[in-house]
């Protein structure tokens, strides 16, 4: 069963610096955190989306998610995509498609629609994989999570280790 709440960081954990965020400071059961930073995501040469009003959602041994109010989004370029995957927290989470320059960007972006309560702050916001699109927080390059599933936005604030770095299958 997994142990770790955000209460205690084990002792593998990363000390954070000032200026830093640990992923094992950050609660589980997750939460949402409203976010005024300057969120840019690009493809080819258009902004996809771009705000002052994100939400990132902060969970135990993940690097924040971050979530885009659909009216910051440009959703003429987005096609619904084949599949769902269904989240403990959050519910069922629908997959979107961009079109861009003749070309198709396969999964790129997720929203959940009738969200839990607890997380109906983002109900039918997008958060994007920076592995998939350039995503930006304050003019910083985000790189992606590690691990062919995870959508966590890494900066330069946040220490881990994180859930997709190898060795991390049993988290």
């Amino acid at each position: 069963m997994w142990k770790y709440t955000g209460n205690e960081r084990p002792p593998f954990a990363i000390e954070p610096e000032e200026g830093e965020e640990s992923v094992w400071d950050y609660p589980r059961p997750p939460i949402t955190d409203p976010d005024s930073r300057t969120i840019i995501v690009e493809a080819g040469d258009s902004v996809i989306a771009k705000t002052n009003r994100a939400v990132r959602v902060l969970e135990t041994a993940s690097p924040p998610t971050f979530y885009i109010p659909p009216a910051d989004v440009n959703e003429d370029l987005l096609e619904k995509a084949s599949g769902s995957s269904f989240c403990e927290w959050k519910g069922s989470a629908t997959y979107w498609n961009i079109t861009l320059d003749g070309q198709n960007l396969r999964k790129v972006a997720w929203s959940y629609h009738n969200p839990s309560s607890r997380f109906k702050l983002i109900d039918g916001y997008y958060s994007f994989y920076p592995g998939k699109v350039r995503c930006f927080v304050d003019g910083e390059r985000v790189q992606p999570q590690p691990g062919q599933f995870y959508g966590g936005w890494v900066t330069s604030e946040i220490v881990g280790p994180m859930k997709g770095e190898s060795g991390t299958g049993g988290w």
